[in-house]
């Protein structure tokens, strides 16, 4: 073990930290050293969204002694930035272990910096968090979840006065003053505790009332309120708000997964609680198919990721992916506002760079402008406070299964996506189809694109660097040929640069740095890589296209770019 570990190991076992948390370093000394070293090898690192890692003992884990310096440093740049003002702050947490605890902590230590508190009373799902900032007039918020990250994670998102999470400069500011609180002793634990404010069902019927206030096609929904939806919150909060957002918009005929209703954070009927895991969805496909249903929707624990259902051509159930559940969302709202004669004409909506690039091709031909930006809805809502008042945001939505629908709130919400993807299928149905026929409808008009994503993990102290070291092989020897197709262009995002790798030809891109690389071949494929914000995995999204001329050559189609990926991935080696 090296000194550095041990210089931080024996600051735990000397300082100021309770007696249960000294015995379990004592313990973990003497039969798991190498988890004791994991633990403590560095400092949690305080990112530009927050915390999020494996909860324990440790500077390297999430505890009450990380959580609190975390907040004392947020606290010391709200006040820096906020002098002479009131600072308000909201705080929401989900149902992980402990995430009760950590907002509890959370919202002592705001208070004992005079900073006025609105604590939620239990769990509520993170869009709640986001509304509920700009509803009530605070500087910033924060929501104690690691999303849908196994059962031993937990986290801490950071959200600014526009509801958002935290952006330039804030984000780099905040993290400044927090590395700067190098000891739990200049935490200020408690002593404000008449600062704490309780939040409870008042807000949940603001933000319940500005979700109906969305539905585009509530005639529809009168006529088909007995249309069979499914649905399971996967032991989240999506149950606290979702039977309640479906009965407003008027659906009658709700079901829920028994097994998966209660919030727990064990998660104990999944491995990981995660809408995009087919395992996870499988009890609600089983419930879906076992009544007929209509649609099935799962929400992760802190409800901002939607997966949803439905029966395919063949009448087999199928979950939609990602990209697809974005470009049916985004479709519908842009096609359903023009034909109620409700669009404007400066509507515009927001993608991200590793987002089926369908979206630009129905904005553009419905004529509707529509922005890319980096990868975290906290750049979607960035971008809404830059065209605020020149353009009129209407939805955004990226791969990761997210979609931010309306302009009252400032991150992804799978509470308004539930009911704008139950609203979309009712619509369907009163045309004689499904959501599925409406997929195969929008590949006839717009193209077939069709992505996949894989992410590959490096766990451990050496995790990282291995990452590192991927990222620069392609940054520095960037592949020359893909699955037998050249490589055309490198996009640089972390540079901010793109490249014609055939006649060497360079612009710049005007986006913030990020560390992502594009390839864009001679056929049209397109892969990125991009290493994740939150967890040790480096990620790699792949996007072929085709065009579709007729339904019949639907599955013929598909299985030609099920097996372009195919050869992409083998070609890069990643299989």
């Amino acid at each position: 073990m090296s000194a550095a570990i041990q210089e931080r190991i024996n600051i735990w076992l000397n300082g100021n930290y309770d007696a249960q948390t000294k015995a379990t370093i004592t313990d973990l000394q003497q039969n798991n050293p190498d988890e004791l070293a994991d633990a403590f090898y560095r400092n949690l690192e305080f990112g530009t969204g927050g915390l999020r890692g494996l909860m324990g003992v440790g500077t390297n884990r999430v505890n009450k002694y990380t959580i609190g310096m975390a907040t004392q440093g947020f606290a010391n740049y709200l006040k820096k930035t906020y002098q002479g003002e009131e600072i308000k702050i909201a705080i929401a947490h989900d149902s992980r272990n402990n995430s009760r605890f950590f907002a509890e902590t959370t919202a002592n230590v705001f208070a004992a910096n005079g900073i006025k508190v609105y604590l939620f009373d239990a769990l509520r799902p993170t869009p709640e968090l986001s509304f509920a900032i700009r509803y009530l007039g605070c500087k910033a918020g924060v929501v104690c979840t690691a999303s849908h990250n196994p059962k031993e994670y937990n986290g801490y998102k950071a959200y600014w006065n526009d509801g958002g999470q935290l952006v330039p400069p804030h984000d780099k500011n905040v993290i400044i003053e927090v590395e700067a609180i190098d000891n739990v002793n200049a935490v200020k634990w408690n002593g404000g505790e008449a600062n704490i404010t309780l939040l409870g069902k008042e807000i949940d019927d603001a933000y319940l009332t500005m979700v109906k206030g969305l539905s585009v096609y509530p005639d529809v929904i009168q006529k088909q309120h007995d249309l069979k939806i499914v649905y399971t919150p996967i032991h989240g909060t999506g149950i606290t708000l979702v039977p309640q957002v479906l009965e407003r918009f008027g659906f009658t005929n709700l079901t829920i997964v028994d097994e998966q209703a209660t919030p727990d954070g064990n998660f104990p009927t999944v491995a990981y609680p995660n809408p995009e895991e087919s395992e996870t969805m499988s009890m609600g496909l089983k419930k879906a198919q076992s009544i007929d249903a209509d649609i099935l929707l799962g929400t992760d624990p802190d409800a901002d990721r939607v997966g949803i259902g439905v029966k395919n051509h063949k009448g087999e159930w199928v979950l939609m992916n990602g990209n697809q559940t974005a470009v049916l969302a985004f479709a519908y709202m842009i096609e359903a506002r023009k034909a109620k004669g409700i669009a404007q004409p400066n509507d515009m909506v927001v993608s991200t760079i590793v987002t089926t690039e369908m979206i630009n091709e129905v904005a553009k031909q419905n004529n509707v402008g529509c922005y890319n930006v980096l990868t975290g809805f906290k750049w979607i809502a960035e971008k809404i406070k830059e065209l605020e008042g020149k353009e009129n945001y209407v939805i955004g939505g990226e791969e990761s299964f997210g979609l931010m629908i309306g302009n009252q709130i400032r991150d992804k919400d799978a509470i308004s996506a539930v009911a704008l993807m139950c609203e979309m299928a009712a619509f369907e149905k009163s045309q004689g189809k499904s959501l599925f026929d409406k997929m195969i409808e929008l590949y006839l008009q717009y193209g077939f694109y069709y992505e996949t994503l894989i992410s590959i993990t490096k766990k451990g102290m050496n995790g990282q660097k291995e990452i590192a070291d991927m990222m620069e092989g392609y940054r520095n020897n960037p592949p020359a040929v893909i699955n037998n197709s050249t490589v055309i262009t490198l996009l640089d995002y972390q540079l901010q640069k793109g490249t014609n790798l055939q006649t060497g030809a360079t612009w710049p891109i005007s986006l913030p740095k990020s560390n992502v690389l594009q390839f864009i071949t001679a056929d049209g494929s397109k892969i990125s890589a991009r290493p994740s914000g939150t967890e040790p995995k480096i990620k790699f999204y792949f996007s072929v296209k085709t065009t579709l001329a007729s339904k019949e050559e639907f599955d013929a189609k598909q299985l030609d770019l099920e097996n372009r990926i195919k050869g992409i991935i083998k070609s890069m080696q990643l299989d």
